[in-house]
C-alpha cells in the first residue's frame, strides 16, 4: 500500500483544514450564506434557462363556444376583509399640498432573496414604532425563502393578524396627486411596481421583475419622490415620471398603514375611494380610459381585465386579458397576477388557462398561485388526482395558503 510523503500528507492536512475552516465560517455566518445562496439560485436559473430556453408568455388561443357554469373559486378575497365599517365621504377634504415635503425616514433594512414585500413592510410598521424585521413577516406569510411572490393579500394578512393594534388598508387606481396628499397628511405609502434586474438570469432574459417600494416624501421643484427602496437604498429619489411608468403596470396599487385613530383622517382623504367598489369603478374607469388613449399599451389592457374580474365579469375581463397577451406581456408576469387565471376559469377557456399556468411554472416552479389554478383546471378536466396533487404541492410551497387548503377540501368532500 502506497503511503504519502510527509510534505504531501502535510499539504493534504492543510487543505482539509482550510477547507474545513471555510465550511465552519459559512454555518455560521448568514451574510455568507446569503451571497453564495444567491449566486447558486442564479447559476441553476441560467442552466435551466440554456437546457429550456425561455420563449414569450403564449397569446390567446381561438376562444370556445360553450355554455359557462360557476365553479367554486379561491377565497381569497372574503378572507381578507377590505375596509372597516366607516361610511363613504363624497370629496377630498381640502388643504393647500406644500412644494415639498419629506417625512421622517425609518431605519431602512435591506431585502433578503425575493423579499422586497416583507422588508418593505417591516420598514412601514417602524415608522410607527414596531421593533421587527422583514423575517418576523416572511416567517408567516412566505415560509419558503425561494417564494418569488408576496400579494398584498398578504401583506394585509399579517398586520391584521400580528400587527393588530394597526390597521391597513390598500386600493387601486391611484395618482401621483393622491400620493402626495397622503404624504402631506403624514402618511407614508407603499406601492407596487415595476423593477429591472441589472444582468439577466437567463438566456433571453427581459430582466423585468415586480417590486415593493415606500414613499416617504416629494418635491414639486425637482418632481421627484423619497423611496426607501429596500434593493437599492435608503432615501432615493424617483422621478414622477418613472414612478407613473411603472406603477401603472400593478393597476396603480398603494397601501397605507395607519393608526386606529387616523382612520377618519385617511377616510377623508380618500373620500370616494375608501369605498372599496367605488375605488375599484373608478380603476375600471381609467383603465378604460387608458386603453383608448393608447391601444397598444398592454398593462392598461391588463388593468382593465383584472378590474373586470373583481366585478365577476369574467368574459369582458377574458377578452381584455386577450388584448394585453396579443400586444405582449413580461415573461415574470404571471409570477406576481392572477386575474388572467379567474377569467379563463370562470368562461370555460381550459386551454388558455392551461397554457399560461404552465408558462408561469415554468418560469416559476415554486408559485403555489399557478399550482392552485393548474390544479382547478385539472378539477374542471375531471383528472380529480392530478388536481388533489397540485393542491397539495401548493400547500407544501406555502401551508398557510388558505385558497390552496379551501380547494383540496372542496374536492376531497365531493361525493
Amino acid at each position: 500500500m502506497r503511503t504519502l510523503s510527509k510534505p504531501k500528507f502535510l499539504f493534504l492536512l492543510f487543505a482539509l483544514s482550510f477547507i474545513a475552516s471555510i465550511g465552519w465560517r459559512f454555518w455560521r455566518d448568514p451574510s455568507l450564506q446569503d451571497r453564495w445562496l444567491w449566486r447558486w439560485e442564479r447559476v441553476r436559473v441560467y442552466i435551466q434557462g440554456v437546457l429550456d430556453p425561455v420563449d414569450p408568455p403564449p397569446t390567446p388561443l381561438p376562444a370556445p363556444s360553450i355554455s359557462i357554469t360557476r365553479h367554486p373559486t379561491p377565497i381569497s378575497e372574503a378572507s381578507f376583509p377590505k375596509t372597516t365599517s366607516f361610511p363613504p365621504t363624497q370629496t377630498p377634504t381640502p388643504f393647500v399640498l406644500p412644494s415639498s415635503l419629506t417625512l421622517p425616514a425609518p431605519r431602512w433594512e435591506r431585502q433578503d432573496i425575493n423579499n422586497c414585500g416583507p422588508a418593505a413592510l417591516a420598514m412601514y410598521l417602524r415608522y410607527y414604532g414596531w421593533e421587527g424585521d422583514q423575517f418576523a413577516i416572511s416567517a408567516l406569510i412566505k415560509p419558503q425563502r425561494d417564494d418569488r411572490n408576496v400579494n398584498v393579500e398578504e401583506l394585509a394578512y399579517y398586520v391584521r393578524n400580528r400587527a393588530g393594534w394597526l390597521n391597513i388598508e390598500y386600493r387601486v387606481g391611484g395618482d401621483l396627486n393622491l400620493l402626495k396628499r397622503l404624504l402631506a397628511a403624514g402618511f407614508p405609502v407603499m406601492i407596487e411596481e415595476s423593477f429591472y434586474f441589472e444582468t439577466p438570469f437567463y438566456p433571453n432574459d427581459d430582466l423585468w421583475a415586480a417590486h415593493y417600494n415606500l414613499l416617504t416624501g416629494y418635491d414639486d421643484a425637482t418632481q421627484t419622490f423619497v423611496s426607501q427602496n429596500s434593493y437599492y437604498g435608503a432615501n432615493l429619489n424617483v422621478s414622477y415620471a418613472d414612478l407613473q411608468k411603472e406603477w401603472q403596470v400593478f393597476n396603480y396599487l398603494y397601501i397605507l398603514v395607519f393608526r386606529p385613530d387616523q382612520a377618519q383622517i385617511l377616510q377623508d382623504l380618500l373620500a370616494e375611494d375608501w369605498d372599496v367598489g367605488s375605488n375599484r369603478q373608478k380603476a375600471l374607469d381609467l383603465a378604460q380610459s387608458e386603453t383608448q388613449v393608447d391601444p397598444e399599451n398592454a398593462f392598461a389592457w391588463f388593468n382593465l381585465g383584472t378590474n373586470l374580474v373583481y366585478f365577476e365579469r369574467y368574459p369582458e375581463a377574458a377578452l381584455a386579458y386577450d388584448q394585453a397577451r396579443q400586444i405582449g406581456l413580461p415573461q415574470r408576469m404571471f409570477r406576481y397576477q392572477f386575474g388572467p387565471f379567474l377569467a379563463y376559469f370562470h368562461t370555460g377557456r381550459l386551454d388558455d388557462l392551461m397554457a399560461i399556468v404552465e408558462y408561469a411554472l415554468k418560469r416559476t416552479p415554486n408559485s403555489e398561485e399557478a399550482l392552485l389554478w393548474r390544479g382547478w383546471a385539472y378539477y374542471r378536466q375531471g383528472k380529480i388526482t392530478e388536481a388533489v396533487a397540485d393542491f397539495r404541492a401548493a400547500l407544501e410551497q406555502n401551508p398557510n395558503y388558505v385558497d390552496a387548503q379551501y380547494a383540496l377540501n372542496f374536492v376531497l368532500n365531493q361525493p
